[in-house]
């Protein structure tokens, strides 16, 4: 084995990884990429009721056809359909899956929620959910998983996050300002966990085509980018394993902006 290979050496770690609905999505991306490396993976998505009513809907055996797809590759892999809007959805979660898996060494906080909303249709109950999703769950994850961490070996924490200090978000302000809250928590976390062997991390990823874009949305992306083109999923995973190997063991706190020229 090379020296890179080894600093990039995942095999056999134990991975969490939410918002794993949908294959054309980032979380489907991500599964692949760890189950590629040989990672034991436990995965966690919501398939709601209302589904059909979301333009990137999934369909409802999506999550069981990734894990059928994955499953030659991991020595373990496990789905749990779960709520992160629960208020005990955190402890539920990282509880099932130590169950499973034994001690988590790398956690991917993927899930988010987002709507269309400006200043005219904000209301206390969608800013109540999209905090629910994008800070209190994350949060409490990150949080849960730095209190059992068993020390012996790096300890990685990754958030997805989003351009709200990149640039304005004026027609979803519920979803801005809820990741910015991510990206602030990303950058306390990190100091008060370095001690422990622990790297935290957030991921922008910029637009990324996996089915939320309009046609007209998607056209307009890619002619104002200098690349021609969108983000792809799995340039958002390999960031990812990246941020999760010793390799990038001298890397925390930081919001890595990788959106090509967006």
């Amino acid at each position: 084995m090379s020296t890179i290979q080894h600093y990039l050496d995942l095999q056999n770690k134990s991975v969490l990884i939410t918002g794993v609905s949908r294959l054309a999505g980032i979380g489907a991306a991500l599964a692949r990429a760890f189950a590629a490396e040989g990672c034991r993976l436990f995965l966690t998505g919501y398939v709601r009721a209302d589904q059909e009513s979301y333009p990137e809907s999934a369909a409802r055996e999506d999550p069981e056809l990734l894990v059928g797809e994955l499953s030659p590759l991991c020595d373990a892999i496990h789905y749990l359909d779960l709520d992160l809007a629960q208020t005990d959805a955190a402890e539920t979660l990282l509880e099932t899956a130590t169950d499973l898996l034994g001690p988590i060494t790398i956690l991917v906080n993927n899930a988010a929620h987002s709507a269309e909303e400006g200043w005219e249709k904000l209301t206390p109950a969608s800013l109540d959910y999209h905090y629910a999703i994008n800070v209190r769950a994350p949060v409490l994850l990150a949080t849960l998983f730095v209190r059992q961490f068993v020390a012996g070996g790096p300890g990685r924490v990754i958030n997805l996050t989003s351009g709200q200090d990149v640039g304005p978000m004026p027609n979803t302000l519920t979803y801005a300002t809820t990741k910015g809250a991510l990206a602030s928590f990303t950058k306390s976390l990190a100091k008060g966990v370095a001690k422990l062997g622990i790297t935290v991390n957030a991921i922008d990823p910029g637009p990324t085509d996996t089915g939320w874009m309009s046609a007209e949305l998607k056209a307009t992306l890619e002619t104002a980018s200098e690349f021609g083109r969108v983000g792809r999923p799995e340039e958002t995973a390999r960031l990812a394993l990246f941020l999760a190997s010793e390799a990038a063991g001298w890397i925390t706190g930081q919001v890595i902006h990788s959106r090509g020229d967006f």
